[in-house]
């Protein structure tokens, strides 16, 4: 059984309540923040739902990200990462043909527009439709499944107040392989030294982000 296997059977067999294979019960999901358009990644995404979802379920997680160049092979160990900035961004060819074959072969993108940023929502979008024209995001009404896997979340909240906070994703063949929030998912109350700049992030987002990773783990 090689490490992908490995890391995959204890991840489902916990999700579903099995007893995990030998080999296994050590293996712990790893998340990993991307680098891209050079140099550009978050420093300000929190990693504590990491541990939330360590604490909450029986999924055993790595509680810090790792850094990942998108355009590297390094990419594909990975079964979820986080992409987030604050400023407008290109990525280059090879980026955007890693992250199509990430998103198309089971890998698990989870988006933030950090301090709300209007500069990194439209490059998002411009990136994304580059690269999967023909998939597009899409909001993501609050019965999906994503809103009940650990925590059942009724609303998303503002930390500033507002109408209207809301999710969005991309699916392929009927998966959902990519959630987006262009008001913020960072959590930055749960980070050091950061700060939501004046943006109006969605406040709990830390549980949003937990049931999210667990969704991209188990369905």
């Amino acid at each position: 059984m090689n490490r992908k296997t490995t890391l995959w059977s204890a991840v489902l067999c916990a999700a579903m309540g099995l007893a995990v294979p030998a080999g296994a019960k050590d293996a712990a999901v790893r998340c990993a923040n991307l680098i891209y358009a050079g140099t550009q990644t978050s420093r300000c995404f929190s990693d504590e739902f990491l541990s939330a979802v360590q604490r909450e379920s029986t999924i055993a997680t790595e509680r810090r990200f790792k850094s990942v160049k998108l355009d590297s092979e390094e990419l594909f160990a990975f079964p979820f990462v986080v992409m987030t900035g604050e400023k407008e961004f290109f990525l280059s060819a090879k980026e955007r043909e890693n992250l199509k074959k990430y998103l198309t072969s089971g890998g698990f993108l989870l988006a933030s527009a950090g301090c709300s940023s209007h500069d990194w929502d439209r490059s998002f979008r411009r990136e994304m439709h580059q690269i999967l024209p023909d998939r597009k995001l899409t909001k993501i009404d609050m019965d999906h499944a994503i809103f009940k896997t650990v925590k059942t979340i009724k609303e998303l909240k503002l930390t500033h107040g507002g109408s209207d906070p809301n999710l969005e994703g991309i699916a392929n063949d009927g998966k959902m392989v990519a959630v987006y929030s262009s008001q913020g998912l960072n959590d930055t109350a749960h980070t050091v030294g950061c700060c939501c700049c004046g943006g109006n992030e969605i406040g709990n987002s830390m549980e949003v982000n937990v049931n999210i990773l667990v969704y991209a783990l188990t369905h």
